[in-house]
């Protein structure tokens, strides 16, 4: 939940501070970040009705495995989250809820067809998560595509690099969670990577995985004049990040693997508001606008 709800409130906070040096305004910050946060919780919860065979040998005393809630009850609950995402995305911007559809088109594919077809099925539940912090990027700071006045991008470079950063942490985020849950997809047939190559090897992609992600969190303060105090956080969660997923690679047990899981959504939850507290710091504090521009200029 702290990753969840981090993530889309700073996209939207680094798209108004992008497009006009302020915040955004109260009420579609408050949807952007509602309807992102909805539209990640439906998809896992999507997810989850879908897996049920598979956590039932996994985690068993999940709700669904342990019949605490039925199927249904979670469908129709995932699909309430993902109409109250699509309100919020119609009401701030039609590209944005563009966006949405084809977010919500990839991770049914994932859960319906990918999971249980190829070993890299993991690769489109990162395309999936990483539209999302583009959708709330165009529900704040609109491209124009789709009105008469075309603006000169169709996103900005920070923009994309929050994309590309959240898709490739969520391939390590991931992978990380699908080497704890490697006894229940074994048993069903789903042959995801660690099932058809092995935990040592995945424990390896996911560190390569997870250094693009921690450069690409650099590139992305970088490219939005950020202060030293998120790049001090970045740089910091980072190192930590990538030290844990070296001892997954000296101990590639599921269980480590599930714990590398939980931390990833750790770091990212502080990172994202690390964005949001150097945002608010740049704007109001002008200390610290001063100690930027005297590093920057140095």
């Amino acid at each position: 939940m702290f990753m969840d709800i981090t993530l889309p409130a700073a996209a939207a906070i680094l798209a108004a501070y992008f497009a006009t040096g302020a915040l955004p305004e109260f009420l579609p910050f408050v949807l952007a970040t509602i309807g992102g946060f909805c539209a990640i919780t439906s998809a896992y919860t999507f997810n989850d009705v879908f897996d049920v065979d598979i956590d039932t040998i996994n985690l068993p005393d999940r709700p669904l495995p342990s019949n605490e809630v039925s199927r249904k009850s979670a469908f129709f609950y995932a699909l309430f989250l993902g109409m109250i995402s699509a309100a919020c995305a119609l009401y701030l911007n039609v590209e944005a809820f563009v966006i949405l559809i084809a977010a919500t088109l990839v991770i049914t594919l994932y859960t319906v067809i990918f999971k249980r077809k190829t070993p890299f099925s993991f690769i489109s539940v990162g395309i999936a998560y990483g539209l999302v912090p583009i959708g709330i990027w165009l529900a704040i700071d609109p491209a124009g595509v789709l009105k008469t006045a075309v603006s000169p991008y169709l996103l900005p470079l920070p923009g994309l690099l929050f994309g590309l950063m959240i898709c490739m942490t969520d391939w390590g985020f991931t992978l990380a969670g699908v080497c704890r849950d490697v006894e229940g997809d074994r048993a069903k047939g789903a042959p995801t990577l660690p099932v058809t190559y092995g935990i040592p090897l995945t424990s390896k992609f996911i560190l390569v995985i997870w250094i693009i992600g921690v450069l690409l969190s650099l590139a992305i303060g970088y490219t939005m004049n950020l202060g030293p105090f998120y790049f001090i956080a970045a740089l910091a969660s980072g190192i930590w990040m990538i030290w844990r997923c070296t001892l997954f690679i000296k101990d590639p047990k599921p269980e480590l693997g599930g714990k590398l899981f939980v931390e990833g959504s750790n770091y990212r939850g502080v990172m994202f508001s690390a964005m949001i507290i150097d945002v608010v710091l740049l704007i109001y504090v002008n200390g610290y606008s001063g100690l930027v521009s005297l590093i920057l200029g140095a």
